[in-house]
Protein backbone atom coordinates (compact mmCIF):
# COMPACT_ATOMS: atom_id res chain seq x y z
CA UNK A 1 0.00 0.00 0.00
CA UNK A 2 1.26 3.04 -1.23
CA UNK A 3 2.51 5.90 1.90
CA UNK A 4 -0.29 8.70 2.53
CA UNK A 5 2.44 11.38 1.99
CA UNK A 6 -0.13 14.02 3.02
CA UNK A 7 -0.46 12.78 6.24
CA UNK A 8 2.87 13.44 7.19
CA UNK A 9 3.88 15.98 10.10
CA UNK A 10 5.97 18.95 8.83
CA UNK A 11 9.57 18.99 10.51
CA UNK A 12 10.53 22.01 12.21
CA UNK A 13 13.20 23.23 13.96
CA UNK A 14 13.59 24.00 17.53
CA UNK A 15 12.54 27.09 19.02
CA UNK A 16 15.48 28.33 19.44
CA UNK A 17 16.43 28.68 15.60
CA UNK A 18 12.94 30.73 15.44
CA UNK A 19 14.41 33.09 17.67
CA UNK A 20 17.25 34.03 15.91
CA UNK A 21 18.58 35.06 12.21
CA UNK A 22 21.18 34.40 10.53
CA UNK A 23 24.13 36.65 11.81
CA UNK A 24 24.23 40.04 10.06
CA UNK A 25 27.88 39.69 8.36
CA UNK A 26 27.04 36.48 7.26
CA UNK A 27 23.97 37.34 4.95
CA UNK A 28 25.39 40.85 4.36
CA UNK A 29 28.95 39.50 3.21
CA UNK A 30 27.29 36.65 0.65
CA UNK A 31 25.65 40.09 -1.22
CA UNK A 32 28.86 41.65 -1.39
CA UNK A 33 30.70 38.31 -2.50
CA UNK A 34 27.99 38.45 -5.53
CA UNK A 35 28.38 42.09 -6.17
CA UNK A 36 31.87 41.32 -6.42
CA UNK A 37 31.59 38.09 -8.69
CA UNK A 38 29.96 40.70 -10.82
CA UNK A 39 33.10 42.81 -11.35
CA UNK A 40 31.77 45.39 -9.26
CA UNK A 41 35.06 45.68 -6.91
CA UNK A 42 33.17 46.95 -3.44
CA UNK A 43 35.39 47.92 -0.91
CA UNK A 44 34.66 46.41 2.30
CA UNK A 45 35.00 48.67 5.23
CA UNK A 46 32.22 46.80 7.12
CA UNK A 47 34.06 44.01 9.40
CA UNK A 48 36.72 44.20 12.30
CA UNK A 49 38.61 41.20 10.87
CA UNK A 50 42.55 42.38 11.22
CA UNK A 51 44.34 41.91 7.70
CA UNK A 52 47.80 42.11 8.77
CA UNK A 53 49.80 38.78 10.22
CA UNK A 54 50.92 37.90 13.62
CA UNK A 55 54.43 38.63 14.32
CA UNK A 56 56.79 36.29 12.37
CA UNK A 57 58.16 34.54 15.73
CA UNK A 58 54.49 33.44 16.03
CA UNK A 59 53.96 32.29 12.83
CA UNK A 60 57.38 30.16 13.59
CA UNK A 61 56.47 28.82 16.66
CA UNK A 62 53.11 27.49 15.11
CA UNK A 63 55.04 25.79 11.96
CA UNK A 64 57.66 24.20 14.32
CA UNK A 65 55.36 22.64 16.99
CA UNK A 66 53.26 21.69 14.00
CA UNK A 67 56.32 19.57 12.64
CA UNK A 68 56.39 17.60 15.81
CA UNK A 69 54.94 13.99 15.80
CA UNK A 70 52.92 14.12 19.08
CA UNK A 71 51.50 17.47 18.72
CA UNK A 72 48.37 16.24 16.92
CA UNK A 73 46.23 14.57 19.62
CA UNK A 74 42.92 15.79 21.49
CA UNK A 75 44.77 18.62 24.09
CA UNK A 76 43.50 19.02 27.67
CA UNK A 77 39.69 21.03 28.17
CA UNK A 78 41.21 23.67 30.19
CA UNK A 79 44.49 24.39 27.73
CA UNK A 80 47.89 23.31 28.13
CA UNK A 81 50.01 25.12 31.37
CA UNK A 82 52.27 27.34 28.34
CA UNK A 83 49.10 29.51 27.28
CA UNK A 84 46.98 29.60 30.66
CA UNK A 85 50.16 31.46 32.36
CA UNK A 86 51.23 33.68 29.74
CA UNK A 87 47.60 34.81 29.73
CA UNK A 88 48.46 35.16 33.65
CA UNK A 89 51.95 37.25 33.18
CA UNK A 90 49.99 39.24 30.36
CA UNK A 91 47.03 40.33 32.55
CA UNK A 92 49.94 41.42 35.07
CA UNK A 93 51.65 43.00 32.85
CA UNK A 94 49.38 44.99 30.78
CA UNK A 95 46.68 45.09 33.07
CA UNK A 96 48.22 45.24 36.58
CA UNK A 97 45.67 41.88 37.72
CA UNK A 98 47.30 38.94 39.32
CA UNK A 99 45.28 35.23 38.22
CA UNK A 100 46.68 32.19 39.30
CA UNK A 101 46.64 30.47 36.18
CA UNK A 102 45.80 26.79 37.29
CA UNK A 103 42.31 27.91 38.31
CA UNK A 104 41.14 31.61 37.43
CA UNK A 105 41.30 31.43 33.39
CA UNK A 106 40.27 29.46 30.83
CA UNK A 107 41.38 29.49 27.17
CA UNK A 108 38.77 29.71 24.65
CA UNK A 109 38.06 28.87 21.20
CA UNK A 110 37.61 32.37 20.30
CA UNK A 111 35.71 34.96 22.83
CA UNK A 112 32.95 34.62 20.76
CA UNK A 113 32.54 30.87 21.80
CA UNK A 114 33.16 32.06 25.37
CA UNK A 115 29.85 34.04 24.93
CA UNK A 116 27.76 31.01 24.54
CA UNK A 117 29.59 29.21 27.20
CA UNK A 118 29.26 31.58 30.07
CA UNK A 119 25.53 32.13 28.94
CA UNK A 120 24.78 28.32 28.84
CA UNK A 121 26.74 28.08 32.97
CA UNK A 122 24.39 30.70 34.45
CA UNK A 123 21.40 31.39 32.50
CA UNK A 124 17.91 29.37 32.82
CA UNK A 125 15.29 29.53 30.34
CA UNK A 126 13.60 32.67 31.60
CA UNK A 127 16.28 33.93 33.42
CA UNK A 128 17.14 37.84 32.91
CA UNK A 129 19.77 39.08 31.26
CA UNK A 130 20.85 42.57 30.78
CA UNK A 131 22.20 43.66 27.15
CA UNK A 132 23.64 46.96 25.89
CA UNK A 133 21.68 48.71 23.24
CA UNK A 134 23.72 49.61 20.40
CA UNK A 135 26.15 46.59 21.56
CA UNK A 136 27.69 43.68 20.14
CA UNK A 137 24.55 41.35 18.40
CA UNK A 138 25.74 37.96 19.79
CA UNK A 139 25.31 39.30 23.46
CA UNK A 140 21.24 39.20 22.29
CA UNK A 141 21.17 36.04 19.68
CA UNK A 142 22.91 34.08 22.50
CA UNK A 143 20.67 35.08 24.91
CA UNK A 144 17.81 33.94 22.69
CA UNK A 145 19.40 30.92 22.08
CA UNK A 146 18.98 30.16 25.88
CA UNK A 147 15.80 31.45 26.12
CA UNK A 148 16.61 34.34 28.33
CA UNK A 149 14.19 37.22 29.44
CA UNK A 150 16.13 39.90 27.58
CA UNK A 151 15.83 43.04 29.17
CA UNK A 152 17.68 46.29 27.13
CA UNK A 153 19.55 48.63 28.65
CA UNK A 154 20.13 51.79 26.45
CA UNK A 155 23.67 53.26 25.60
CA UNK A 156 23.03 56.88 24.88
CA UNK A 157 24.89 59.58 22.82
CA UNK A 158 23.73 62.01 25.15
CA UNK A 159 25.15 60.12 28.17
CA UNK A 160 28.60 59.48 26.38
CA UNK A 161 27.08 55.60 25.72
CA UNK A 162 27.65 54.62 29.16
CA UNK A 163 24.87 52.86 31.03
CA UNK A 164 22.26 54.49 33.57
CA UNK A 165 22.59 52.89 36.05
CA UNK A 166 19.68 54.56 37.56
CA UNK A 167 17.35 53.98 34.50
CA UNK A 168 18.63 50.36 34.66
CA UNK A 169 17.26 49.99 38.37
CA UNK A 170 13.91 50.34 37.42
CA UNK A 171 13.60 47.36 35.64
CA UNK A 172 12.67 44.17 37.67
CA UNK A 173 16.45 42.60 38.16
CA UNK A 174 15.60 40.00 40.71
CA UNK A 175 15.69 37.34 38.49
CA UNK A 176 18.58 39.18 36.09
CA UNK A 177 21.60 36.35 36.27
CA UNK A 178 23.96 38.65 34.06
CA UNK A 179 24.42 41.77 32.75
CA UNK A 180 26.93 42.18 29.25
CA UNK A 181 29.45 45.05 28.74
CA UNK A 182 32.12 45.86 26.36
CA UNK A 183 34.56 48.80 27.18
CA UNK A 184 36.36 50.02 25.18
CA UNK A 185 32.70 49.75 23.40
CA UNK A 186 32.04 48.26 20.52
CA UNK A 187 30.21 49.73 18.18
CA UNK A 188 31.02 53.23 20.12
CA UNK A 189 34.25 53.13 20.77
CA UNK A 190 33.63 54.55 24.09
CA UNK A 191 36.38 53.99 26.80
CA UNK A 192 35.64 52.61 30.08
CA UNK A 193 36.87 55.04 33.22
CA UNK A 194 38.02 53.36 36.35
CA UNK A 195 35.07 55.07 37.88
CA UNK A 196 32.82 52.92 35.18
CA UNK A 197 34.24 49.84 36.01
CA UNK A 198 34.04 50.45 40.23
CA UNK A 199 30.08 51.18 39.54
CA UNK A 200 29.58 48.00 37.98
CA UNK A 201 31.14 46.24 40.40
CA UNK A 202 29.02 47.70 43.18
CA UNK A 203 25.84 47.08 40.63
CA UNK A 204 26.27 43.64 40.54
CA UNK A 205 27.01 42.92 43.88
CA UNK A 206 24.23 45.38 44.92
CA UNK A 207 22.27 43.05 42.31
CA UNK A 208 23.86 39.70 42.97
CA UNK A 209 24.37 39.97 38.85
CA UNK A 210 27.59 38.70 37.19
CA UNK A 211 28.86 41.51 35.17
CA UNK A 212 30.92 40.17 31.90
CA UNK A 213 33.04 42.58 30.40
CA UNK A 214 34.42 41.72 26.84
CA UNK A 215 37.25 43.28 26.24
CA UNK A 216 39.24 42.54 23.06
CA UNK A 217 39.92 46.07 21.57
CA UNK A 218 42.13 47.77 24.73
CA UNK A 219 45.30 47.95 22.56
CA UNK A 220 43.57 49.06 19.48
CA UNK A 221 44.57 52.98 19.14
CA UNK A 222 44.20 53.21 22.92
CA UNK A 223 47.77 53.41 24.97
CA UNK A 224 45.76 53.12 28.65
CA UNK A 225 44.28 48.97 28.93
CA UNK A 226 41.97 48.61 31.61
CA UNK A 227 40.57 45.39 33.01
CA UNK A 228 37.58 45.24 35.11
CA UNK A 229 39.27 43.30 37.55
CA UNK A 230 41.41 45.43 38.55
CA UNK A 231 38.87 46.61 40.84
CA UNK A 232 39.36 45.63 44.50
CA UNK A 233 36.47 42.12 44.88
CA UNK A 234 35.86 42.49 40.99
CA UNK A 235 36.41 38.74 40.84
CA UNK A 236 34.06 37.91 43.13
CA UNK A 237 31.21 38.76 40.57
CA UNK A 238 32.88 39.63 37.53
CA UNK A 239 34.02 37.75 34.81
CA UNK A 240 36.12 39.31 31.61
CA UNK A 241 36.61 38.25 28.10
CA UNK A 242 39.63 38.66 26.17
CA UNK A 243 40.86 38.03 22.70
CA UNK A 244 43.77 37.64 20.48
CA UNK A 245 41.67 38.23 17.20
CA UNK A 246 42.30 42.15 17.78
CA UNK A 247 45.57 42.38 19.93
CA UNK A 248 47.60 40.27 17.95
CA UNK A 249 46.12 39.69 14.71
CA UNK A 250 45.03 36.04 14.68
CA UNK A 251 40.80 36.43 14.12
CA UNK A 252 41.50 33.17 12.19
CA UNK A 253 43.31 31.13 14.67
CA UNK A 254 40.24 31.59 17.23
CA UNK A 255 42.21 31.49 20.41
CA UNK A 256 40.58 33.87 23.39
CA UNK A 257 40.40 33.00 27.16
CA UNK A 258 37.95 34.06 29.88
CA UNK A 259 39.11 35.33 33.76
CA UNK A 260 37.51 35.14 36.84
CA UNK A 261 37.10 33.29 40.05
CA UNK A 262 37.94 29.49 40.21
CA UNK A 263 34.16 28.57 40.64
CA UNK A 264 33.16 30.79 37.92
CA UNK A 265 35.63 29.08 36.06
CA UNK A 266 35.29 25.42 36.74
CA UNK A 267 31.43 26.21 35.89
CA UNK A 268 32.13 27.76 32.68
CA UNK A 269 34.89 24.48 31.98
CA UNK A 270 31.43 22.05 32.73
CA UNK A 271 29.78 23.67 29.64
CA UNK A 272 32.53 23.77 27.20
CA UNK A 273 34.13 20.50 27.89
CA UNK A 274 30.92 19.13 26.29
CA UNK A 275 30.95 21.21 23.36
CA UNK A 276 34.47 21.57 22.02
CA UNK A 277 37.53 19.15 22.47
CA UNK A 278 40.58 21.92 23.01
CA UNK A 279 42.44 24.00 21.09
CA UNK A 280 45.25 22.72 18.79
CA UNK A 281 48.38 22.52 20.82
CA UNK A 282 50.47 24.18 17.90
CA UNK A 283 48.10 27.38 17.98
CA UNK A 284 48.49 27.39 21.59
CA UNK A 285 52.31 27.40 21.79
CA UNK A 286 52.06 30.16 19.26
CA UNK A 287 49.51 32.29 21.20
CA UNK A 288 51.64 31.74 24.35
CA UNK A 289 54.36 32.97 22.34
CA UNK A 290 52.28 36.12 20.87
CA UNK A 291 51.47 36.83 24.53
CA UNK A 292 55.02 37.58 25.15
CA UNK A 293 55.61 40.37 22.79
CA UNK A 294 56.68 43.88 24.28
CA UNK A 295 55.31 47.17 23.55
CA UNK A 296 56.68 47.65 20.27
CA UNK A 297 54.37 45.13 18.81
CA UNK A 298 51.54 47.51 20.02
CA UNK A 299 53.05 50.44 18.95
CA UNK A 300 53.64 48.68 15.01
CA UNK A 301 49.91 47.82 14.97
CA UNK A 302 49.04 51.29 16.12
CA UNK A 303 51.48 53.21 13.54
CA UNK A 304 49.26 51.19 10.64
CA UNK A 305 46.08 51.77 12.11
CA UNK A 306 46.95 55.82 13.00
CA UNK A 307 46.91 56.65 9.15
CA UNK A 308 43.99 54.35 8.75
CA UNK A 309 41.58 56.27 10.97
CA UNK A 310 42.70 59.22 9.61
CA UNK A 311 41.41 58.20 6.31
CA UNK A 312 37.87 56.87 8.25
CA UNK A 313 37.77 60.51 9.73
CA UNK A 314 38.06 62.22 6.38
CA UNK A 315 35.70 59.77 4.83
CA UNK A 316 33.21 61.03 7.67
CA UNK A 317 33.73 64.62 7.28
CA UNK A 318 33.25 63.75 3.53
CA UNK A 319 29.86 62.59 4.36
CA UNK A 320 28.85 65.61 6.50
CA UNK A 321 28.77 63.27 9.11
CA UNK A 322 30.21 64.22 13.02
CA UNK A 323 32.12 61.90 15.34
CA UNK A 324 34.09 62.07 18.18
CA UNK A 325 37.52 61.87 18.56
CA UNK A 326 38.11 60.39 21.60
CA UNK A 327 37.00 57.22 20.86
CA UNK A 328 39.42 53.77 20.47
CA UNK A 329 39.39 50.69 18.66
CA UNK A 330 38.89 49.73 15.08
CA UNK A 331 36.08 51.10 14.11
CA UNK A 332 35.21 54.65 13.45
CA UNK A 333 31.16 55.07 14.67
CA UNK A 334 30.16 58.07 13.15
CA UNK A 335 26.62 60.17 13.40
CA UNK A 336 24.84 60.62 9.68
CA UNK A 337 23.92 64.26 8.82
CA UNK A 338 20.18 64.87 8.95
CA UNK A 339 20.07 64.56 4.58
CA UNK A 340 19.64 61.22 5.31
CA UNK A 341 17.23 59.30 7.39
CA UNK A 342 19.37 56.89 9.04
CA UNK A 343 22.05 54.59 9.08
CA UNK A 344 20.96 51.93 6.60
CA UNK A 345 19.83 54.76 4.05
CA UNK A 346 23.57 56.07 3.92
CA UNK A 347 25.62 52.56 4.58
CA UNK A 348 23.01 51.95 0.98
CA UNK A 349 24.02 54.56 -0.84
CA UNK A 350 27.30 53.51 -0.01
CA UNK A 351 27.43 50.08 -1.40
CA UNK A 352 24.72 50.68 -4.13
CA UNK A 353 26.25 53.43 -5.46
CA UNK A 354 30.14 54.55 -4.54
CA UNK A 355 30.51 50.59 -4.00
CA UNK A 356 32.06 50.81 -0.74
CA UNK A 357 30.15 48.58 2.10
CA UNK A 358 30.31 49.88 5.67
CA UNK A 359 27.93 49.07 8.22
CA UNK A 360 24.55 50.60 9.32
CA UNK A 361 24.75 51.44 13.01
CA UNK A 362 20.68 50.03 13.58
CA UNK A 363 22.59 46.25 13.35
CA UNK A 364 24.01 47.30 16.71
CA UNK A 365 20.57 48.11 18.17
CA UNK A 366 18.21 51.00 17.81
CA UNK A 367 20.26 53.58 19.59
CA UNK A 368 22.64 53.18 16.26
CA UNK A 369 19.73 54.16 14.10
CA UNK A 370 21.74 57.43 13.17
CA UNK A 371 25.20 56.10 12.89
CA UNK A 372 27.42 54.10 10.28
CA UNK A 373 30.21 52.10 11.14
CA UNK A 374 33.64 52.41 9.31
CA UNK A 375 36.37 49.56 10.14
CA UNK A 376 39.93 50.31 9.71
CA UNK A 377 40.80 46.50 8.59
CA UNK A 378 41.17 47.76 4.78
CA UNK A 379 44.72 49.29 3.67
CA UNK A 380 45.45 53.08 3.28
CA UNK A 381 44.71 52.45 -0.54
CA UNK A 382 41.50 50.68 -0.01
CA UNK A 383 40.46 53.71 2.08
CA UNK A 384 41.27 56.25 -0.29
CA UNK A 385 39.91 54.36 -2.91
CA UNK A 386 36.51 54.72 -1.08
CA UNK A 387 37.08 58.51 -0.68
CA UNK A 388 37.57 58.76 -3.79
CA UNK A 389 34.71 56.79 -4.67
CA UNK A 390 32.50 58.33 -2.49
CA UNK A 391 33.13 61.94 -3.73
CA UNK A 392 32.19 61.01 -6.99
CA UNK A 393 29.37 59.42 -6.03
CA UNK A 394 27.52 60.35 -2.51
CA UNK A 395 29.19 64.25 -2.56
CA UNK A 396 29.09 64.97 -6.07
Amino acid sequence: MAEDTNSKKAITPARRVSNVSEYYFSKKLKEVADMNARGLDVISLGIGSPDRPPHPEVIAALSNEAEKANAHGYQPYVGIPQLREAFAEWYGKWFGVTLDPAKEIQPLIGSKEGILHITLAFVNPGDGVLVPNPGYPTYTSVSRLAEANIITYNLKEENSWLPDFEEIEKNDLSNVKLMWVNYPNMPTGKVASRELFENLVAFGRRHNIVIVNDNPYSFILNDKPLSILSVPGAKEVCIELNSMSKSHNMPGWRVGMLASNAEFVNWVLRVKSNIDSGTFRPMQIAAAEALHADKTWYEEINSVYKPRRELAEEIARTLNCSFDPAQRGMFLWVKVPETFKNGAELADRLLYEARVFATPGIVFGSEGDKFIRISLCATEDKLRQALNRIKQTINK
